[in-house]
């Protein structure tokens, strides 16, 4: 029996829904959320992704602005960049766009951000709160595949979840977040990375596998648990000739195989993308609120 397809665009679409009342409410304070991202160089990737933010901001009555910079730029103009950022009170929150040019520490950077405009939740002061369970900012992706979980009717507490993948984007702070001692946690958590052995065995462990290690269609379907649930959250682009574009986007799920054995599974794309650019909007409202209550 085929796997029930989790869809992020309308999970997505419902949790922008909910920000509708606390943007009114804003506004009628006089406050207009505004977020800004810093686009380091010429990415693709980057350049779409960031357009898609400026794109779902606009359209939910918020304000966003695209900071660009060539691929030349230095570390301490950035680091000048961000301290303006951080005083300017009308700018709520703002991220830096990856990936950056190699001459570029990024971690360092990001300690440069005020925390309390870190809205994508990568500054430590944040990363410590919410490892300690009193969070200001979740990660986007990591909060995104948690409320995907949830809103889908995917019990957390007591499941064994498999995380492929221990990047300080997804799968460390994802482990964390599934492994608290809260009601949309308390699971037993498995961290697997390239040094882990027998990856397979891990995966059949899963009653929630998430995939993010960034190896297209490597995850096959006789490595999941019979009504797994699995979360793909790698976005691989391979060769296709035949297709107009020339190549096709695909998970780290074979998505044929993977569909056939588990309960539930996301598509790539459409699954879990969308709710990352949802939990940026969710963030940045909280951090407008946030600031205005400080101001008060």
């Amino acid at each position: 029996m085929a796997a029930r397809i989790i869809d992020g665009k309308s999970i997505a679409i419902q949790i922008r829904s909910e920000l509708t009342d606390r943007i009114a409410e804003l506004k009628r304070r006089g406050i207009v959320p505004r977020l800004a991202a810093v686009l380091v160089g010429d990415d693709p990737a980057s350049a779409v992704y960031v357009a898609t933010k400026q794109k779902t901001t606009d359209a939910m009555g918020m304000a966003s602005e695209v900071i660009r910079r060539p691929a030349h730029t230095s570390f301490d103009e950035l680091a000048s960049l961000i301290g303006d950022l951080n005083r300017r009170k009308d700018l709520h929150g703002y991220i830096i766009q990856s990936p950056l040019p190699d001459h570029l520490d990024e971690a360092s950077l990001v300690e440069l951000i005020d925390p309390a405009k870190d809205i994508d939740g990568f500054h430590p002061e944040n990363v410590g709160a919410m490892t300690l369970g009193f969070p200001r900012f979740l990660p986007c992706t990591p909060a995104g595949i948690v409320e995907l979980l949830v809103r889908s009717g995917i019990p957390i507490p007591g499941s064994e979840a498999v995380v492929l993948g221990r990047g300080n984007i997804v799968g460390r702070p994802l482990s964390i977040l599934l492994s608290l001692k809260s009601p949309n946690g308390n699971a037993t958590v498995t961290l697997c990375h390239s040094r882990s052995r027998d990856l397979a065995a891990h995966c059949r462990r899963a009653d929630i596998l998430i995939l993010a290690m960034g190896r297209p269609e490597s995850v096959t379907g006789d490595m999941v648990k019979p009504g797994a649930t699995v979360i793909d959250v790698g976005i691989n682009r391979v060769d296709e000739p035949t297709t107009p574009k020339g190549y096709r986007l695909v998970g780290d799920a074979h998505f044929a195989s993977v569909s056939e054995v588990a309960g539930a599974i996301t598509p790539v794309p459409g699954g879990v993308g969308p709710m990352t650019v949802a939990m940026l909007m969710t963030n940045t409202v909280t951090a407008a609120e946030q600031q205005l209550a400080n101001a008060g």
